[in-house]
């Protein structure tokens, strides 16, 4: 996948949550700008565009002028940062835009003639602020526009797209749902917790808060748990899965090879454990 950089606008008022610090706003434990800056982490330079706060990785910030003046104003600010001949657009507030929704709109531009390309929603409109541009062609549409108005404060987002050429990709219908109202929170708060979403949502959001991007197989340390738990004790299962996990970061290799490794290792031993309990009882009853 070529090279790309990142703009995240996380300003504006939020009138519709009550002026709420929208990105600021947690979801499964994890800000909405966080999961946002997880999804897009394979950028070169990230540019956030709003008030300043601790976030998951390093992001370079940027301020509009004039403050709040609007999408476009943001936009023209971040790209100022940026210098890649990629830049992906997003705003602050993608609870699910997943990191499927990233390869997909960086590939499209870069095998496709256009100078956009933007996320459609399911129903099928153009999401502007979820999109892959070519960052000449898009700077080159903000400064015709600033030279037209006088200033890109308060303008739509639409009088940039309609100077450009852009293609249009339906994507995973969750990746453009955004949270804008109190209602559309409590939805993304409830969605994350439903059965086969939580156990994916939480250990995300686990590697997030200790600061580790480690990839594993998590079906292998669940057997594991699952192995120890019923061939030695209950008890055994977390503890036998934190040492797995210790003894990988101590391994010399690869961090998701080292980790199936001391898992395997882990499981045939607690299944030794109870095979001898097997012949012990056999030996009780005989």
């Amino acid at each position: 996948m070529t090279l790309y950089d990142a703009v995240v606008l996380a300003g504006g008022a939020a009138k519709r949550l009550g002026g709420a610090d929208k990105p600021g706003l947690t979801v499964g434990g994890l800000t909405l700008l966080d999961r946002v800056l997880g999804a897009c982490r394979g950028a070169g330079t990230t540019v956030v565009v709003g008030g300043r706060r601790e976030t998951v990785r390093p992001v370079v910030w940027a301020r509009e002028e004039p403050p709040g003046g609007g999408p476009l104003a943001a936009l023209g600010a971040g790209v100022r940062g940026v210098s890649a001949g990629a830049v992906l657009v997003l705003s602050a507030d993608l609870p699910f835009l997943g990191e499927a929704t990233v390869p997909a709109l960086i590939g499209a531009l870069e095998t496709g003639p256009h100078e956009g390309v933007l996320l459609t929603d399911p129903g099928g409109r153009d999401q502007p602020l979820v999109a892959a541009y070519r960052t000449d062609a898009l700077r080159r549409g903000l400064a015709l526009l600033a030279a037209e108005h006088g200033s890109l404060a308060g303008l739509p987002l639409r009088l940039l797209t309609a100077g450009l050429d852009l293609a249009r990709i339906a994507a995973d219908p969750l990746a453009s749902f955004d949270c804008d109202t109190w209602q559309a929170v409590a939805s993304a708060r409830a969605h994350i917790r439903e059965h086969g979403y939580v156990l994916d949502e939480w250990i995300t959001a686990v590697k997030a808060e200790l600061g580790i991007e480690l990839d594993v197989d998590t079906g292998v340390l669940l057997d594991l748990a699952r192995d120890a738990a019923h061939g030695v004790a209950r008890p055994a299962a977390p503890l036998t899965t934190f040492l797995v996990g210790y003894a990988a970061a101590k391994a010399e290799m690869d961090g998701p090879e080292a980790v199936a490794t001391a898992a395997r290792k882990a499981a045939a031993l607690a299944n030794r454990w109870a095979d001898e309990a097997g012949e012990a009882k056999g030996t009780d009853a005989g």
